[in-house]
């Protein structure tokens, strides 16, 4: 049995309990840990509840104290609120365990910087919770890329309900969430990359903020500097291939991979929550959720009807081919392994993603290498994504303002260098002074040390 601990009982900690319940022969929940009795009191109402024949796993409120009980760990799952990540991140990959992380990994520059100068020490095995990857729908649209030639186009749309309510309300905090672009995009931005295939080159931005003024209870904090979170936004982004020049055609200028990410956040009534659309040189994908369809065209070939170009094509002349995907067979080969009843509000991606990490885990524990289907670089390249976004916002005159959190001494990453040199220092292997060095160099002159 793999034994777990749930670090972090809110809302996705909840949902993950109850996956890993489903996975009872698998899985075992050891620890629960959170500050706040009311998410402990819930997750542990899941697993009473729960048809799974279980034992009560121990309770603990503080973080220190689960951290002396790792050598009982298998598996941690890091659910915290967004700041807190990059901080346990650095204290639990010092031991040799599972690490699966709630995005965003990091909210600031700073945090990036951090994770980058510790990742050569990392012992742990760190998997990125990027749940969408895992949805139906999206996971078919990826399956289907090569039937559209090379993709010259993405759009990717969230019109969906304002944040919910959690603990303390961090998640409507710029300084706890790290914004909405980073806090709820980054899983938009990793779908950027693993669609193209390609690393973003340059963004722009456009946002509306504080249209949720009242509804997120702003009027009542005491802070009149409040900045509130971004409530929609356009980010237009262009990709690039770096491993391949492109040769551009005669009179041809662009030959770069364009995106286009909308979200609003004041949608409710939207037909479709999330809709992703790929058009490449010989068709296009278009994936509608909670719809859970993907419909695929393939453009008129020179061979076909298509003969009089002074006329639109005829319906003839293109294919549809529509796919459902609310029915896991259609997607998945082992859908039957897949547990039938699920809870939560990611389209039963989540246990998925559960069933490829315990196959992953199953894997290192034979000697074969551990391969997370998102790696810790695929979470820092997303935060990345967000943060840039965030700082090419063009309709805002205060930007440095609301910039997204840079210090290391801040209330999103208390101790930060102290966790980064404890790592190094943890795994080292006597070649301190280079992994001071790694630390220095991504402090930007921050953090003097003196060798002698």
């Amino acid at each position: 049995m793999i034994r777990v601990a749930i670090l972090g009982c809110g809302m996705m900690g909840q949902e993950h309990v109850s996956y890993i319940l489903k996975y009872k022969d698998s899985l075992s929940i050891e620890f629960l840990c959170d500050p706040n009795q009311s998410s402990i009191d819930t997750a542990l109402s899941i697993i009473e509840n729960s048809p799974a024949s279980c034992r009560i796993p121990r309770i603990l409120s503080d973080e220190k104290e689960l951290l002396q009980h790792v050598h009982e760990i298998d598996l941690l799952v890091v659910a915290s609120p967004n700041y807190m990540h990059t901080p346990q991140i650095l204290r639990w990959a010092q031991h040799e365990i599972t690490i699966l992380v709630e995005k965003p990994v990091a909210i600031s520059e700073k945090q990036v910087s951090a994770l980058k100068a510790a990742l050569p020490n990392c012992r742990a095995k760190i998997w990125v919770a990027m749940e969408y990857r895992f949805i139906p729908a999206i996971n078919k649209l990826l399956q289907l890329l090569p039937e559209v030639g090379e993709i010259k186009k993405v759009t990717i749309r969230e019109n969906r309900y304002p944040f919910l309510s959690k603990v303390g309300e961090w998640n409507k905090e710029t300084e706890k969430s790290g914004d909405t672009l980073v806090e709820k995009c980054c899983h938009f931005f990793d779908l950027f990359r693993l669609i193209t295939g390609q690393e973003m080159s340059s963004c722009v931005s456009k946002v509306h903020r504080g249209l949720l003024w009242d509804h997120y209870g702003y009027q009542d904090n005491e802070d009149n500097d409040v900045v509130p979170i971004i409530d929609s936004a356009y980010v237009l982004l262009d990709f690039v291939n770096p491993s391949r020049l492109e040769k551009p055609r005669k009179n041809s200028t662009m030959h770069s991979t364009l995106g286009c990410l909308e979200l609003c956040m004041f949608a409710e009534g939207s037909r479709h929550q999330e809709e992703i659309i790929v058009t490449g040189m010989k068709g296009r994908i278009e994936a509608y959720l909670p719809e859970n369809k993907v419909f695929l065209y393939q453009r008129p070939t020179p061979a076909g009807p298509w003969k009089d170009k002074s006329k639109p094509p005829p319906l003839d002349s293109f294919s549809e081919v529509v796919y459902d995907c609310s029915d896991l067979r259609q997607v998945y080969d082992f859908a039957d392994d897949i547990p039938e009843m699920h809870s939560g509000y990611h389209y039963c991606s989540t246990a998925i993603e559960w069933k490829y990490l315990i196959d992953a885990i199953k894997e290192s524990e034979k000697g074969n290498l551990f391969v997370p289907k998102v790696s810790l670089d695929d979470g820092i390249k997303a935060v990345e994504m967000g943060i840039s976004s965030m700082n090419n916002i063009t309709n805002e005159e205060s930007r440095s303002k609301i910039a997204p959190v840079r210090a290391f001494s801040s209330q999103s990453s208390e101790n930060l260098l102290d966790l980064v040199l404890s790592s190094a220092l943890a795994t080292s292997h006597g070649h301190v002074k280079e992994a001071f060095m790694r630390v220095i160099d991504a402090c930007d002159g921050e953090y003097k040390v003196n060798f002698e």
